[in-house]
């Protein structure tokens, strides 16, 4: 039990999702924040926890990061839908998504550790603020939209991390010049 422990904690972020859409869609932006925010400790915490007591599993090196995503996604789906961000920064970060998925598929097999770097945990840190940054301009019905320049931040720095991974895998081998021709 003790060693599922960070498991556990993965998936009530996958719990609290559907928490911080309804109270995204009934425009309570301080409970999203709120549901938010324990999203993200759980996701400190099991990280944490795994590395700190030895208990990485894989399941949790495989459901971790779908968290992450499913919780990205959905809220910025959100807040497409209620007009506070374009579609094309959704569209942007599923494209990202959809290159990374087909990538893990290519090297699924080979003998890879695959671990997050500083550039991936940018991108998801400037995602987060970004969308606190929303939720605080609706809260406070704030004129300007200064979370769309967090947002630019953001998908630079995610686009910049996809280039990244990819570098260092083909540096490492498990990506070749013949594999694209």
């Amino acid at each position: 039990m003790k060693k599922q422990i960070p498991n556990i904690l993965t998936l009530l972020r996958f719990v609290l999702i559907p928490i911080i859409m309804y109270y995204l869609c009934i425009d309570n932006y301080i409970m999203t924040f709120v549901f938010l925010t324990i999203s993200g400790i759980t996701d400190i915490l099991d990280g944490f926890i795994a590395r700190k007591f030895n208990l990485i599993t894989d399941f949790g090196k495989l459901i971790d990061p779908l968290a992450d995503k499913a919780t990205q996604i959905l809220t910025l789906g959100t807040l497409v839908l209620k007009n506070v961000i374009p579609i094309w920064i959704l569209g942007l970060i599923i494209f990202k998504e959809i290159i990374m998925i087909a990538g893990a598929s290519f090297l699924y097999g080979k003998e890879l550790v695959v671990s997050s770097k500083w550039y991936g945990k940018l991108a998801t840190i400037l995602i987060y603020i970004a969308i606190v940054c929303s939720l605080i301009i609706n809260q406070f019905e704030i004129g300007f939209n200064f979370d769309q320049y967090i947002y630019y931040l953001a998908l630079i720095s995610t686009f910049f991390s996809l280039v990244m991974y990819v570098k260092a895998f083909y540096l490492q081998g498990y990506i070749k010049k013949e594999d694209f021709e």
